[in-house]
């Protein structure tokens, strides 16, 4: 099986005797309240997902992520996992500290060693990590309201959050070991935020076909406006599973992550998460992770050629369409059709569809999951 990313499956799992004594002393300790999606980072280091992440960043991986995507020990990460804070959050917080970080109902989530609190720039940061400083980029909104300062540190799960849904919370080494249950050799991860159309499946079957098992992992989390909801695409890819695919061959697990919409960054930190989980192969499709037109459309496929040493390779899918001439699903570089005679899988014409309360073509959606759709007056984050 595809080792972990930087050869480790990080655990930051308080054993319960350690948890038990830091709840005894719990005001005992300087607390910072962090946010629902800053939790699920929490909940991604403590578990590997974002192995070898121990923490929140220090000054010096900070930059170098921002710089070079690769953190301090060489290893490579495409851009920063931070902790923003304000001025008054660390009043009395200092280096070398051991603080509470607590959701929005003070439950304690984890323990931090602060290692640096330390001034950052919020234009570098949006440049150097979205390419732009365009409002529009919903990643770049996202920085520019960030906190003053950024604290780094190593982190120690006291209580797991939970999870949006529970039954397909699969942890790294629950995955890996269910993996090497089902004698999967050769597994490729399926990266989405959206319900599956004939495309997605299409491709889906294309990597199955020279793979052992399919992990299809969708993001659930903070994304933005329009986007689908979240019980959307788990009750659609749920759908498709039961009726369209083999039984023995898929696992659905969710990753709990916002969206930062970086493209071709996104790329490799999506890549990355599923190398941890113990996926060989990533499906990598056109404008992925993607927004507007802030990136090209096959960015995501160039910049894996900067990582020959990421370890889980990327299969590269350009965009499909169902052509009328081959009577089949293709793509242009084995179709040799005008675009007359293709009936693209375009998002926008199969969110219009939806939203006029009419079932997308069915030569583009399967019509179940086109029906579990329509049952929602509105099925878009708003």
């Amino acid at each position: 099986m595809i080792q972990p990313h930087g050869g480790t499956l990080i655990n930051k799992v308080l054993p319960n005797s350690e948890k038990d004594r830091i709840l005894e002393q719990i005001n005992e300790f300087k607390k910072i309240k962090v946010n629902d999606e800053t939790v699920k980072v929490i909940k991604n280091i403590a578990f590997g997902v974002f192995s070898p992440l121990e923490g929140f960043m220090n000054e010096n991986n900070y930059h170098l992520t921002l710089d070079t995507m690769y953190l301090e020990n060489n290893i490579a990460w495409p851009f920063p996992i931070t902790l923003d804070v304000s001025e008054s959050e660390i009043k009395n917080i200092k280096n070398d500290d051991q603080i509470i970080l607590s959701d929005q109902s003070e439950t304690p989530i984890a323990l931090m060693n602060v290692e640096d609190i330390f001034s950052y720039d919020k234009k570098e940061y949006a440049q150097k990590t979205y390419g732009t400083l365009d409002i529009k980029h919903p990643g770049v909104a996202s920085v520019f309201n960030y906190k003053e300062k950024l604290i780094g540190g190593e982190l120690f799960l006291i209580n797991e959050p939970k999870a949006e849904f529970p039954e397909l919370d699969l942890k790294p080494i629950e995955t890996r070991v269910l993996f090497k249950q089902k004698k999967w050799d050769k597994v490729v991860a399926f990266q989405t935020r959206n319900p599956p159309h004939l495309g997605h499946e299409f491709v889906q079957k294309m990597a199955l076909t020279v793979c052992d098992g399919l992990f299809i992992n969708p993001v659930i989390g903070k994304k933005k406006k329009g986007d689908f909801l979240d019980e959307i695409i788990i009750e659609t890819y749920k759908i498709l599973i039961k009726e369209y695919y083999p039984k023995d061959r898929v696992v659905m697990s969710t990753f709990e992550t916002e969206m930062r919409y970086a493209g071709p960054k996104e790329a490799i930190y999506h890549a990355i998460a599923r190398k941890n989980f113990g996926c060989d192969y990533i499906i990598i499709g056109r404008d992925h992770a993607g927004v507007g037109n802030f990136y090209g459309p096959y960015d995501a496929h160039l910049i894996f050629d900067r990582f020959p040493d990421l370890g889980i390779t990327p299969i590269k899918f350009r965009s499909f369409s169902k052509c009328k001439k081959c009577d089949a699903v293709v793509n242009d570089k084995i179709c040799p059709h005008p675009p007359e005679m293709q009936n693209f899988f375009a998002g926008t014409d199969i969110r219009n569809a939806l939203l006029a309360g009419k079932p997308p073509d069915s030569e583009v959606m399967r019509p179940e999951v086109a029906a579990y759709i329509l049952k929602y007056k509105n099925p878009f984050n708003s």
